[in-house]
């Protein structure tokens, strides 16, 4: 094995990205946990030298030509192969290297945010499970293996969620994402035992030949493709299962900039773009992605625009972005979809960690307080907030720009014009809600002064100033990556192109007036907001909130909170919960309850003949024999 590793430099590269975040996990638990901070040197150890080899694994194979594929057997059965490795590609590397990246800054960051925490090893110790369960996902080979680490990341989602588990809130808000997630996974293994029984084979790249068409027909790929969809439904919160997501806002702010920017969200449209090809064969199913993709986007943008929860709202902006990169797949656009999931993770981890400093300084997530507090007074993170959400507008020359511009082309390649048409609306809603934030932090109705001497009195003023540079200098990366990243739009096209060609594809146009359309709407939703929440003397109350109904409608999330608790309460528990309670009490209970009965009956008549009276004991045995011998006789 050893000399195996040795003479394949890639091999041994892929196996160092993703084991040693697993290596990581094991030692803080076993042995370091009552030691935090060589808990945090062992894990940001890792997650450096996982970054360095996914980097080197792209560069390295930036103009690869084929997959490169490092199996194993692994299970068996029949003619039934399913296979353990590596598979690198294209899209897993630039997957690879964007988890690494990630992942790598929120650990950096989490030293000053985590700060003094008591469950800091433990935090560090999920994060490392994350990050092994992430990474591997990428470069899974086989759909079976894709599926353990999808439902790993699930696992460390739902610990890191809940991680302040003393909290009612937390403990809850991660049991819902860990419930409802798992209604899309059901889904998912159906449709993985679907593709397994009638193509015999789990390999994505046997999965996305064109050989598939010929081996199974075009209903059961459009049934395949469908419950497959289910899990991206669950884990990219997709409608109608989006509920989830912001109430994971309950976690620590580093874990929701880990889990919205390119990991556990991102992991449902990384699977789409996995499986493009595959979809691609079936038009019926992708109609049914491009309309939950459109519907997804629309309502979270409306969300969007009531809440006060500064954390809740781009909680809202990642499901509807994560809308948005389905219906660019959806439309046939495998570059535009996958550009927006690489560009979003740069300005969504950017906006997360930015309010993670404000929420840290002032300890709330209202962002009207922040704003009343003082909150423009924190130069780097609002300065930087404010380059994520132009990004997350879609205005130029930002990377956000380029990317809802290539999705934007792949919409109006379509017959139908809805599609355009609900995209331009969201560039519009988009906008406007971005920065309805920021004008309600940057211009507060009044500002309280600031007590400098209590702060200070609390804390360190050094250390203070330590933890908030730890802070700062991966948001001042992330945003320099938001800034430059839309410029690399052409080599990272060519990167990709090579690897998913379909035909009747839409590689997304480029049109004037649609790119001045969508610029000109995005400015409108900012210049709307400047005057309901900026200029001066502003009501700071929005258009939507002037309509109670309205109003209601968007802060209760369209009701559907509402119906998931009804259809828990009526058919969850109500039906089959009753069911299962019954089955158990009357079938199961009743079962070994009369064995038991019949036993202690049984023991009961045999009491009377063993009752140590030998007449009884001679009657006994004479009636046996009589009864033998009548049996023969007769």
């Amino acid at each position: 094995m050893t000399s195996i590793l040795l003479n394949n430099p890639t091999l041994a590269t892929a196996m160092l990205t993703v084991v040693l975040p697993f290596l990581s996990l094991v030692v803080i638990m076993v042995f370091t946990r009552p030691h935090p901070r060589l808990s945090a040197a062992i894990s940001l150890t890792a997650a450096s030298i996982s970054l360095f080899c996914a980097i080197y694994l792209l560069a390295s194979q930036w103009h690869m030509q084929h997959p490169i594929q490092y199996t194993g057997k692994w299970l068996l059965s029949g003619t039934n192969l399913i296979t353990f490795g590596f598979l690198l590609d294209q899209h897993s590397l630039l997957m690879l290297a964007i988890v690494a990246v990630i992942s790598f800054l929120v650990q950096v960051y989490s030293l000053g945010y985590m700060a003094g925490d008591p469950g800091f090893s433990r935090y560090y110790a999920f994060q490392s499970l994350f990050a092994w369960a992430m990474l591997t996902l990428c470069i899974s080979p086989t759909l079976l293996q894709l599926y353990i680490f999808w439902e790993l990341v699930g696992l460390a989602s739902y610990l890191l969620i809940g991680f302040w588990y003393e909290k009612f809130s937390a403990s809850e808000a991660g049991k819902k994402a860990f419930v409802m997630t798992r209604f899309g996974d059901v889904a998912f293994f159906l449709g993985v035992l679907t593709v397994l029984f009638s193509l015999g084979d789990l390999n994505i790249v046997e999965m996305n030949s064109t050989m598939v068409a010929a081996r199974m027909s075009p209903s059961v790929i459009t049934l395949a493709s469908l419950l497959i969809f289910g899990g991206i439904v669950g884990k990219s919160a997709q409608f109608p299962l989006l509920t989830w997501l912001p109430d994971a806002m309950e976690g620590p702010t580093p874990v929701s900039a880990l889990l919205h920017s390119a990991t556990m969200v991102a992991a449902g449209v990384y699977l789409f773009g996995r499986l493009f090809p595959f979809f691609s064969n079936s038009a019926t199913a992708m109609s049914v992605f491009l309309a939950i993709g459109t519907i997804t986007m629309l309502l979270a943008s409306t969300m969007a625009m009531v809440t006060r929860d500064i954390k809740q709202v781009w909680a809202y902006s990642t499901i509807s972005q994560l809308g948005f990169m389905v219906m660019g797949l959806a439309a046939g656009s495998y570059f535009a979809g996958t550009f927006h999931l690489t560009t979003h993770a740069g300005f969504k981890a950017l906006l997360f960690l930015c309010s993670g400093v404000l929420i840290h300084e002032f300890e709330t997530n209202d962002m009207y307080d922040i704003g009343t507090r003082g909150g423009r007074g924190l130069k780097i993170p609002i300065i930087c907030m404010t380059i994520g959400a132009a990004a997350l507008s879609g205005l130029p020359p930002l990377s956000g720009f380029f990317s809802k511009e290539a999705i934007m082309g792949a919409l109006a390649g379509l017959h139908n014009p809805i599609w355009l048409v609900a995209g331009l609306a969201g560039a519009f809603l988009t906008a406007y809600y971005s920065f309805r934030l920021i004008f309600i932090i940057l211009f507060p109705q009044k500002i309280e002064p600031v007590h400098h001497e209590v702060h200070e009195g609390h804390h360190d003023a050094h250390h203070h100033a330590e933890i908030y540079w730890v802070m700062a200098w991966p948001l001042i990366i992330l945003a320099a990556i938001t800034i430059g990243l839309g410029f690399f739009q052409a080599p990272l096209e060519h990167f990709l192109g090579g690897l998913y060609k379909v035909a009747g594809a839409h590689g997304g146009g480029h049109h004037a007036w649609l790119l001045y359309t969508a610029v000109g709407l995005a400015l409108f939703g900012v210049v709307l907001a400047w005057f309901e929440f900026g200029r001066p003397g502003a009501a700071q109350i929005g258009f939507v909130e002037r309509v109670p109904a309205v109003r209601d409608l968007f802060a209760e999330r369209w009701y559907m909170d509402l119906f998931w608790r009804r259809f828990l309460d009526y058919v969850i528990y109500g039906v089959f919960s009753n069911l299962f309670t019954r089955n158990d009490r009357r079938v199961i209970d009743g079962g070994i309850d009369g064995i038991c009965r019949a036993t202690v009956g049984g023991g009961w008549l045999l009491s009377f003949l063993q009752s140590g009276m030998l007449q009884y004991n001679l009657m006994v045995m004479f009636a046996v024999l009589a009864l033998v011998a009548l049996y023969f006789f007769f």
